[in-house]
């Protein structure tokens, strides 16, 4: 027993050693089963038909998926791997290696790992090092993280890319809860090493860097309604490490240059504050925001911050006519140029307002509106339903546009609700402007999109049959052009052998415009079969036969293709 008892240990040191291990509690070592092992694996094949034109995709394709995950008490190594008659991959999720243990009120982190403070200090950002969570029954919390924060990287000038200088960091974060308030105090240091690579283009602008931070923040609660939250950082970032030292005691709450922190000729210093303050009433909240970072605000805790911004916020929420109407709104005014070095300011209204009406037991109706800058995927609803190949996800074109004004509205009305059936109309609208900018100006490029859907639901509980029916339209707007996709869409879903067998038909035409002129139309079916067994093993079988038109031009004749995708995928769950 107790040769046994060593192997397990040092089975459990070396995984320890070896795996990334997030947020594991270490006392259950000696609880329970030493070791589980659970996952699944998946087997699919594809078959793919064209018809009046060329084949874009192989006849036939195989995919096998799995993934297993070893628990050892408690401690979590997940595994992946897909094979393919196109290729192999295999993937585990520690190729960089970490390990978070948890002992009651202590947690450790070892190699690469990630720790966060505060948005304005540390903020998850990867390292490879060591650190710790203290926190004990009591007031007082500690953390504190050391490592390396960023790889050197030698110049390639073959490819373009800038070098990169090895940066080492190091940060603490002491935190007091007390009756009725909270303090945080952060301290974050970091500084690369000017000798971590040997050869930095005369061209190149990358220069060793030194960077300090200091942030407080907290919360309060104020004569029982009133809570008030803060945040305030001060960061001091050297362009260059080899510049010039200086004297600059003055500069509170940095030390001096002979102490934590060496102020030289290259060093600027930059501020952060957010407050909240906010007032509970008897049905209603109110408060007030304000947030100003410095232009060029930077730390070297995060990957990227927005900086030269000047926010002040009111926001309110409250319920009425019997909590039928619940309205929630945030407005406020933006501005940028906070230093006034830019030929151009910015400054304007931005707010965002959420209503939810329940006008009945069969009605409910809500609506948003934001004007608050965000960035999104934009995706037409007709990408997913023209994809035939449920393996195979459409691309996006749009990655991360910036969305200035955004409206939604969404409705739904329960026509019957009964043991036997429901039936149900739904309605969702929808329109995004987006804005390009070029140097902090506004430029001409931007579009609109809208988007709806109307539909209708029935659903005969007893025979475990949905039915639904609905229209769908896309249309977007832009500098002379104008894409506009419209058609409805039917789908029928059946249930047999006690749900274990589920059938499900969908069809659908829709025909796109470029400037009210038809360019193509798609028809497409899909019919698809799933059937589970036992709960561990699942069948499913799939149909999608699409057929395009295009319609042609004085350069080019129309054409008709016609597309046929099978997929056959059996998974098994253990």
């Amino acid at each position: 027993m107790l040769l046994k008892t060593k192997y397990h240990i040092v089975f459990i040191f070396v995984a320890f050693s070896v795996f990334e291990l997030q947020g594991q509690d270490l006392s259950q070592i000696g609880k329970g089963e030493a070791i589980k092992v659970n996952g699944g694996v998946s087997v699919s094949q594809l078959f793919n038909s064209s018809f009046g034109g060329e084949q874009r995709r192989d006849p036939y394709n195989y995919y096998i998926n799995g993934n297993l995950n070893f628990s050892i008490y408690g401690l979590s190594i997940p595994l992946t791997f897909n094979f393919s008659n196109q290729q192999f991959g295999f993937q585990q999720p520690f190729n960089q290696y970490g390990v978070s243990p948890t002992y009651k009120w202590i947690t450790l982190h070892a190699g690469y790992t990630s720790m966060s403070f505060s948005p304005y200090t540390l903020s998850g950002h990867l390292f490879l090092g060591g650190g710790v969570e203290l926190r004990p029954d009591g007031p007082w919390s500690v953390s504190a993280m050391a490592g390396r924060l960023q790889k050197p990287i030698a110049a390639d000038t073959a490819a373009g890319n800038d070098p990169m200088y090895q940066r080492f960091g190091y940060g603490t974060n002491v935190g007091y809860n007390g009756d009725g308030y909270q303090l945080n105090l952060i301290l974050f240091k970091s500084k690369d090493d000017p000798n971590s690579i040997d050869f930095v283009p005369e061209d190149s602008e990358v220069l060793p860097e030194e960077n300090m931070v200091i942030g407080l923040n907290g919360s309060t609660t104020l004569f029982s309604r009133f809570s008030l939250s803060f945040e305030y950082a001060q960061s001091a970032l050297s362009r260059n490490v080899e510049s010039e030292s200086i004297n600059r005691e003055v500069f509170a709450p940095f030390p001096s240059s002979n102490g934590l922190f060496r102020h030289r000729l290259s060093t600027s210093y930059y501020q952060a504050f957010k407050s909240n303050l906010n007032y509970g009433g008897n049905g209603y909240t109110i408060g007030v925001g304000y947030e100003r970072v410095d232009p060029e605000y930077k730390t070297h805790g995060a990957y990227y911050f927005n900086s030269d911004l000047e926010n002040i916020t009111l926001n309110g929420a409250t319920q009425l006519f019997d909590s039928k109407v619940s309205i929630s709104t945030n407005v406020g005014l933006q501005r940028d140029n906070l230093n006034n070095q830019k030929v151009n300011q910015m400054t304007r209204w931005v707010g965002a307002v959420n209503l939810n009406y329940t006008a009945s037991d069969k009605l409910n109706l809500s609506s948003s509106y934001s004007n608050f800058q965000t960035y999104t995927n934009i995706r037409s609803q007709f990408e997913d339903i023209n994809n035939p190949n449920p393996l195979v996800q459409p691309t996006d074109t749009l990655n991360f546009t910036q969305i200035s004004q955004n409206i939604n509205f969404n409705t739904n009305y329960i026509l019957k609700s009964t043991e036997e059936k429901s039936a149900s109309l739904t309605a969702n609208l929808s329109a995004q402007q987006t804005t390009d900018e070029q140097g902090g100006a506004e430029q001409n490029s931007g579009a609109m999109f809208y988007n709806g859907n109307f539909g209708y639901v029935n659903q005969w509980k007893p025979l475990e049959l949905n039915v639904s029916a609905s229209m769908n339209v896309s249309l977007q707007e832009a500098t002379e052009m104008q894409n506009l996709t419209v058609g409805p869409v039917f789908s029928a879903t059946k249930s047999l052998l006690e749900k274990q067998l589920r059938l499900s038909l969908s069809s659908a035409i829709n025909n796109s415009y470029s400037n009210s002129q038809l360019q193509n139309t798609i028809v497409n079916c899909r019919l698809s079969a799933t059937y589970s067994l036992k709960e561990k093993h699942n069948f499913s079988f799939t149909n999608a036969f699409i057929n395009r038109k295009t319609l042609g031009n004085e350069l080019s004749e129309s054409t008709i293709k016609a597309e046929y995708n099978g997929t056959l995928t059996y998974s098994y769950q253990f």
